[in-house]
């Protein structure tokens, strides 16, 4: 768990003083049938704090026993053996349960007559299919915690932008912003086009430290997002911020230096995936050569297009940076040279020059 992060640890009580006791088991039930590429899915899989298989196993102390239902993890064969839990749910039969939705979720109300845009299985009486708002409309009231899993479930993402034809939104444009669960938690957004891997289970990981009572609700800022995580932007984690202090901008993509000019939106964009990596410390899109394209960001994909082109301002910041950059890299450069240079006593004559004086002598 990251210390840096502010991730709780299991002997950690909750912060109002009063403790809650909290649930031994709770079943995790993944939709991922909103519009969707099942990235997210994909993405999480590869997450080392913790990785999913240490929840579901119950190998991280101070978690409830886990069972996920996510349709590519699930041990179920399928068909209605999988979709048993969550037709459960959504009859009150099973409790508690966090809903976790991937994708985003289309507007059902301007289609006129029949047809949907996505289901997740069937009406047991008329063989219809369900429609994902169908399951939302059910299953989100009665969830313990709700979590959206990626930038399409969060904010719409890609399927939202515009001239779409599906009316698609976010979870919380759905649901409300004002939502809140059964524990009187609101929707808990991880953005990510995909997720990055330990920022979701880091944050679910938390979700149910918190359903055990061993940890207060997690902190959320006014995108519903996790405040350690979100708080930051791109820029202040990115390895090649320094450059950019210094008006030191790269041309093209082959060069090590700020890429702002080139299309990067990292100093406006709120994401550590520059600091936190994205498998075991190691990429994290500028730190690899790619540029920021705000996947993390509620106005992604349309406020940040065409991609590779110089964000609005870059051209102004950059040029009022610049004469400040230049005076700071040459007179940093005055310095350098004066620290790569060895004192003037380091040598072999005979006379010590150090400044040493051997007053305790008689």
């Amino acid at each position: 768990m990251s210390v840096e992060t502010g991730f709780p640890h299991a002997a950690e009580q909750p912060t109002t003083g009063q403790e809650r006791k909290g649930f031994e088991h709770i079943d995790i039930l993944w939709i991922s049938e909103g519009m969707s590429c099942d990235g997210d899915t994909v993405a999480m899989t590869a997450a080392g704090q913790p990785p999913i298989e240490d929840v579901v196993l119950g190998l991280i102390p101070g978690l409830p026993r886990v069972t996920l239902h996510n349709k590519v993890l699930s041990p179920a064969q399928g068909g209605e053996q999988f979709l048993a839990p969550f037709r459960a749910a959504a009859a009150g039969e099973l409790e508690p349960f966090i809903l976790v939705i991937e994708g985003s979720i289309p507007n059902q109300n301007i289609i006129e007559g029949d047809g949907y845009w996505t289901s997740f299985g069937n009406d047991p009486e008329t063989g219809e299919p369900l429609t994902l708002n169908w399951w939302l409309d059910r299953l989100a009231p009665k969830a313990w915690a709700v979590v959206a899993a990626g930038t399409c479930a969060t904010y719409g993402g890609i399927h939202a932008m515009a001239g779409n034809p599906t009316g698609c939104m976010g979870l919380a444009d759905y649901l409300g912003w004002d939502f809140r669960s059964t524990a009187g938690l609101p929707i808990v957004n991880v953005p990510g086009c995909p997720i990055q891997p330990d920022n979701f289970m880091e944050t679910l990981t938390w979700v149910l430290y918190h359903a055990a009572g061993g940890a207060p609700p997690p902190p959320l800022d006014e995108l519903l997002r996790p405040q350690w995580l979100f708080g930051k932007t791109v820029h202040e984690g990115c390895d090649r911020a320094g450059y950019y202090e210094q008006a030191d901008f790269a041309k093209d993509y082959n060069s090590p230096k700020c890429q702002v000019k080139i299309g990067c939106w990292g100093p406006v964009v709120n994401c550590d995936v520059p600091k936190r990596g994205w498998m075991g410390g190691v990429g994290g899109c500028p730190n690899v050569g790619g540029i920021c394209i705000g996947c993390t960001m509620p106005g992604f994909p349309d406020k940040f297009m065409p991609f590779m082109d110089e964000p609005p301002g870059g051209s102004l910041s950059s040029a009022l940076a610049k004469p400040y950059g230049m005076f700071i890299r040459r007179m940093r450069g005055f310095t350098n040279q004066a620290l790569n240079t060895e004192p003037k006593w380091h040598h072999n004559r005979p006379e010590l020059t150090s400044g040493y004086n051997p007053r305790w002598r008689p």
